[in-house]
């Protein structure tokens, strides 16, 4: 088939949406699909105003229409790319126009409308929590317009999906569609913490890690307080990966809990520091409540850390309660989850043998079979 990929975010941005649209389309040039990417967002070298990037990927390569307009600032954003966007779609025959939308994508959106007012089918995916987004979309009519005109929606997590579903016209199927990654990449590193052990026979220092943005939606603060709250600093050490605007913030809770030495900012690290990081670690906290996905809990599990994460969310499709880790519904139970992460070492040891050798579900070579049904969804449907 040849695809056209649609997004307001793309590399080099960095971020949920641009790292799985990258991957996603040369995951489909290895399938052997053609595949075109039209974006909002400047290439490395500034390319902008509808020149056309070629990348090379293994087994071929991918087309990258970089749509920005540089005076605004570099936003991946543009209104007066429509035009350009139609007379391309129209000219490129595509089998199929998949598009990738957040909470705010207003490329994303003209792409959609763009997409299925010429005929090309189109799949749209969401990334993102509507919450309050829905009522827009319920209000205005647009995903009753796409879906009349024969869109077919999906989102990247049943819990995503749910609420896609809620803002759609009544009985209108909102396929899952997760996201993805190379488990080779992230396979465990190190098998020392799959060993059981008898319970509370080592006296070394548990080591936890979290890895997020730094921004209020994450909620790197108030993981700080249910560390805390857990009682468990005299015997265990919690490193968090990642930067952002609550940093100081962050740095200062740190202090006023006398954590300094025990809670560690880490900053922002490559992905070679995050693996080494990830094979030192004992377990990994996730403290955000409203995921739509959780691309770092997954990548975290694959490399056979048990997970302690905030559940009904996205994170529910990645963890078992249980089985993987812990789900929690609130701060005190976050707190108790992290306190028998670090004591219960059996426990922990038994969590971690099962996330080292039972791999997630979400692995390219899956995922990539559902995209495929999505786009055969999308051209039957139109």
């Amino acid at each position: 088939m040849k695809i056209a990929l649609l997004s307001d975010c793309y590399p080099p941005r960095v971020g949920g949406i641009e790292s799985q649209v990258s991957d996603l389309a040369a995951r489909l040039v290895g399938a052997g699909h053609e595949v075109e990417v039209f974006t909002a967002t400047a290439g490395p070298k500034g390319e902008c105003r509808g020149a056309i990037e070629d990348v090379p990927v293994a087994g071929g390569r991918v087309g990258v229409h970089r749509l920005a307009e540089p005076l605004l600032g570099g936003l991946p954003v543009n209104p007066l790319a429509v035009g350009e966007m139609r007379d391309r779609l129209r000219d490129g025959a595509f089998d199929v126009a998949h598009v990738h939308v957040g909470v705010v994508s207003p490329f994303a959106w003209d792409a959609a409308r763009v997409a299925t007012r010429l005929g090309v089918p189109t799949a749209l995916t969401w990334h993102c929590v509507l919450d309050r987004a829905a009522t827009g979309y319920r209000a205005t009519g647009v995903l009753r317009r796409w879906v009349e005109r024969g869109a077919v929606l999906s989102a990247v997590s049943s819990f995503a999906a749910r609420q896609v579903e809620a803002a759609a016209p009544a009985g209108t199927e909102v396929a899952v569609l997760p996201n993805a990654i190379d488990l080779q990449a992230w396979a465990p590193r190190s098998l020392s913490r799959m060993i059981p052990k008898v319970r509370g026979a080592s006296k070394g220092e548990v080591r936890l890690v979290s890895t997020l943005r730094l921004v209020p939606r994450k909620r790197p603060v108030e993981l700080v307080e249910a560390f805390a709250a857990a009682g468990v600093a005299d015997r265990a050490r919690l490193e968090i990966i990642g930067d952002g605007p609550l940093r100081g913030r962050v740095a200062a809770r740190i202090a006023d809990l006398r954590l300094t030495g025990r809670v560690i900012l880490r900053g922002r690290v490559d992905r070679a520091a995050l693996l080494e990081t990830y094979a030192r670690a004992d377990g990994y906290l996730a403290p955000t409540r409203l995921e739509a996905f959780g691309i770092a809990v997954l990548e975290a599990r694959a490399a056979g850390l048990p997970i302690v994460a905030m559940g009904g969310s996205g994170v529910d499709d990645i963890v078992e309660d249980g089985v993987d880790g812990l789900l929690v519904t609130d701060d005190a139970a976050l707190a108790a989850a992290i306190r028998r992460l670090v004591d219960d070492e059996l426990w922990r040891s038994q969590i971690s043998e099962h996330n080292a050798t039972v791999p997630p579900r979400q692995s390219w070579g899956a995922v990539l079979v559902d995209v495929e049904a999505e786009y055969r969804r999308a051209r039957a449907s139109r």
